[in-house]
């Protein structure tokens, strides 16, 4: 992390030096010190600084217990994150409700602080559509559980504590008996091994553990999918700010229908009509909702599907890069004194 905050300066330089001064430095957060770094290279260029914000530092390493909030270590990084939100000249949050947080804080000049408001600005991860689209038909597996004509209940992902997977085959177990539903869980973590224990100690004959799966065909098998399922921990993250999950803009595009263990604030699943959320995202209640969604009538199916499809428009990569056109025009436009 201190490594490479160090060599951007010297890598500004040069870059500079070889194609000129850059009208805008746009930092994004691999983690807070490359957003430092980038409000201190545009001050030695005497250009703006737009930060975006893809997780909430230090808020996040807290609910990985990885420090405490009123710890020494815990205080200096609120306050570093709070001079990151103060020097910027604009800030991008990937959740709708990250701006909540700083509301929260009572740092925003309404409530006496020293944040201005009018410079946060929300555009989310999103999806390229027209690849996504052409990876359907051009990046094709064969195997023979995408093509058996059951009921896919598919997760892609990764499978770590936050993802909770464990909960999902929990569901599979309360669902055994039903023979036309099998579970495809699709990624690699730390918590693999010791689930793919669990599914031969259980003899959990309706999941298949498909381990890593290159990107370029996950559009293929999410439209294999029957459900998509997005599965979280209940209490390892704050979910009421929303989601920036790029698999749900993955799962939208595939056009078919989601679930949500974890309902939650900003919801786009609510927004657009095309899903399930749980309240407390249960086995019980997972495996309850899976059997609503394959029971349905045909039409109400195909429209959650549709309304996935509509609403996975809203963030392709085409949509979000005018948006963010906008904000660097707007930042430059204020930096030059343009109302």
């Amino acid at each position: 992390m201190f490594s490479f905050y160090k060599n951007l300066f010297p890598a500004a330089r040069e870059y500079a030096r070889q194609n000129g001064r850059p009208d805008i430095i746009l930092a994004s957060s691999v983690h807070p010190l490359t957003l430092v770094a980038g409000i201190k290279i545009a001050r030695k260029f005497g250009v703006p600084c737009i930060c975006e914000i893809r997780d909430l530092w230090p808020e996040a390493i807290f609910y990985f217990n990885k420090a405490k909030e009123r710890s020494i270590l815990g205080k200096t990084l609120t306050l570093g994150e709070r001079w990151i939100y103060k020097n910027a000249d604009a800030l991008i949050f990937t959740k709708e409700g990250d701006t909540d947080y700083i509301k929260e804080k009572k740092w925003d000049k309404p409530q006496g602080g020293d944040i201005d408001l009018g410079k946060t600005h929300y555009i989310n991860n999103g999806v390229d559509i027209d690849a996504f689209y052409k990876s359907i038909n051009k990046k094709t597996l064969k195997d023979v559980d995408l093509d058996n004509g059951k009921f896919n209940v598919t997760y892609v992902g990764a499978i770590r504590p936050v993802n909770d997977v464990g909960n999902i085959l929990d569901a599979a177990a309360l669902l055994k008996d039903e023979n036309d539903i099998q579970f495809l869980i699709y990624g690699d973590g730390i918590q693999k091994e010791m689930l793919e224990k669990k599914v031969a100690d259980e003899n959990l004959s309706n999941v298949k553990m498909k381990g890593h799966i290159n990107k370029q065909f996950v559009p293929y098998i999410l439209n294999k999918s029957s459900v998509n399922i997005l599965n979280y921990s209940q209490t390892r993250y704050n979910w009421a700010r929303g989601n920036s999950s790029n698999k749900l803009f993955e799962y939208m595009a595939s056009g078919k229908p989601i679930i949500s263990t974890v309902k939650m604030g900003y919801s786009i699943i609510d927004r657009y009509k095309c899903g399930l959320e749980l309240e407390n995202g249960s086995p019980e209640d997972l495996a309850k909702a899976i059997l609503e969604i394959k029971d349905m009538p045909k039409e109400n199916y195909q429209k959650l599907g549709q309304n996935a499809k509509d609403g996975a428009a809203d963030f392709d990569f085409k949509v979000l890069t005018k948006k963010l056109i906008k904000v660097i025009e707007k930042t430059l436009d204020y930096r030059q004194g343009v109302p």
